[in-house]
């Protein structure tokens, strides 16, 4: 974060920005306290959810773990044609709607998937992925990708040097230089894949499979929009969002390791290990990422013509949310990066501990007596997006805001340039490229939303994941597939307009 002795422009746009995210995460989740009747308790069924909740995301986080550790090795040994765009493809999931891949691995994990039709061919019994394994699997997909460029990048951060002074002494690489690397790597990467999966709701809500397979973010969903039990509602959301601080705080202590960093496509030479084992464990990763994507590609483009005209009202809800949401996050983000300091970083990651529906639900709570919620629908699902998104956003644009102070910032003290004109002038020129990327991934996080919107939409207020859904659970997998097609489409385009637009012609 900026931290220079005189303001960067005024404090008013960090101060707004903070009031709103402290409102939509401290605030909300006052309202639901106060609605929380913590004198009846938790039912066995809560206590089901709160395990359930818990384990599935411990296991979802070890199983990524545990795999994306020879992934990332192999990848951080061997040299290859299109290593680049494989790492490239590792971040596609992170973007990717969640409901779109969860039809994906339906298609080749589900009941008419590829994978039981070959185990119908050889007179195996079939495969299930609905309950706690589909989960996980799925919490697999979207996470192992997150791991293997973490600790990739643990790995590419070890000096060439020592490879070499190892290989020439014929020391053991593992035990020295890998070794220690993972274990400062693997308990802030375990953690922060715990937290998301602690979170996940569009997973749970369509791979559950029952009672017994129920979150307590579904719990929630479950006791406002079909029991309309507010109260319980509102406890199981207080603890949900103490779940979630918990490891929030936890994941802020233990991680020392940035994510995305530079330096992802310098491969070290390396005499150790077995190239045939490092490609193996490469090619399983790229099949089990690719195929699903295939699949949605494949059964999206004979379901385009089944599409009903709603999907095309739904997608230009979801696009003005989306850009809505996009251009709030990128506002309070830059305003709280100017403004810089230890109070903004602890604000930036408030959004982490709470999760959408929680927040959702306090939103719900506060404007229920007063409005029709499905009338505020559009608004408030732009609105928690946008704080949700705005962790990612401010680690994005913070750090080059932090360069542009470092290198110019005494110097335009000296000649006096400062507020809005230092900002025009100066540093948004000098931060394209990181606001873009931020933009982008802010509007792509949006579009795939199936939290919020799931408790404040009506029949004739659904955006597209919403629609998706509804499809998916009216048993027309051809449309939902078509749905699911244009929903990545539009993901992924908003995402490249907005990157490409702050590479182009930027200053740095």
């Amino acid at each position: 974060m900026a931290r220079s002795a005189v303001p960067i422009i005024t404090r008013i746009p960090a101060v707004m920005a903070g009031m709103l995210v402290l409102v939509l995460t401290l605030g909300t989740l006052i309202a639901v306290a106060m609605r929380a009747e913590v004198g009846t308790g938790l039912s066995a069924a809560d206590w089901a959810a709160i395990k359930f909740t818990v384990s599935q995301a411990f296991v979802s986080a070890l199983v990524s773990i545990i795999i994306a550790i020879p992934v990332a090795r192999a990848l951080a040994r061997q040299s290859f044609r299109g290593r680049g765009a494989l790492i490239t493809l590792l971040g596609a999931p992170f973007i990717l709607p969640v409901i779109v891949a969860v039809l994906g691995l339906l298609a080749v994990f589900g009941r008419n998937g590829i994978l039981n039709a070959g185990l119908e061919a050889l007179g195996l019994p079939n495969f299930t992925i609905y309950g706690f394994h589909g989960v996980v699997l799925a919490h697999v997909f979207f996470n192992l990708p997150l791991a293997t460029r973490f600790i990739l990048q643990g790995w590419l951060a070890i000096p060439s040097e020592r490879f070499r002074l190892a290989a020439t002494l014929n020391a053991p690489v593992g035990r020295l230089l890998e070794w220690p690397m993972l274990r400062s790597v693997l308990p802030g990467t375990f953690l922060v894949i715990f937290l998301i999966c602690l979170t996940s709701f569009a997973v749970a809500l369509t791979l559950g499979g029952g009672p017994k397979a129920t979150t307590v973010e579904l719990a929630i969903y479950q006791a406002v929009r079909f029991d309309f039990d507010l109260g319980r509602a509102a406890l199981l959301a207080c603890i949900q969002f103490g779940i979630c601080t918990i490891a929030a705080i936890v994941a802020w202590q233990v991680t020392a390791v940035d994510g995305f960093g530079a330096g992802l496509d310098r491969v070290v030479q390396r005499w150790d290990g077995s190239r045939s084992i490092d490609f193996a464990w490469i090619g399983l990763a790229a099949a089990f990422l690719i195929v699903p994507l295939s699949m949605v590609v494949i059964n999206g483009i004979m379901g385009l013509s089944e599409l009903p005209f709603s999907i095309i009202q739904a997608a230009t809800r979801s696009v003005i949310v989306a850009l809505a949401s996009a251009i709030l996050c990128i506002t309070m983000a830059l305003a709280l990066a100017l403004q810089g300091g230890r109070i903004v970083s602890i604000i930036g990651v408030l959004p982490l501990a709470a999760s959408g529906l929680v927040v959702g639900t306090g939103l719900f709570l506060i404007v229920f007596p007063f409005w029709r919620p499905s009338d505020l629908a559009l608004p408030v699902t732009a609105l928690v997006n946008a704080a949700l998104a705005l962790p990612f956003a401010l680690r994005s644009i913070a750090p080059a805001v932090d360069g542009v102070v470092a290198d110019y910032g005494r110097l335009l003290d000296q000649l006096n340039v400062t507020g809005w004109t230092r900002l025009r002038l100066i540093i948004l020129p000098r931060i394209r490229r990181p606001l873009g990327f931020a933009l982008g991934l802010a509007a792509a996080l949006s579009m795939g939303d199936l939290g919020v919107i799931a408790l404040f939409a009506d029949e004739n207020g659904a955006t597209l994941p919403l629609a998706m859904y509804r499809l998916m659970g009216a048993y027309q997998m051809d449309a939902a597939a078509g749905a699911g097609l244009l929903l990545v489409a539009i993901s992924l385009l908003l995402f490249w307009i907005c990157d490409r637009g702050g590479r182009i012609d930027a200053d740095v």
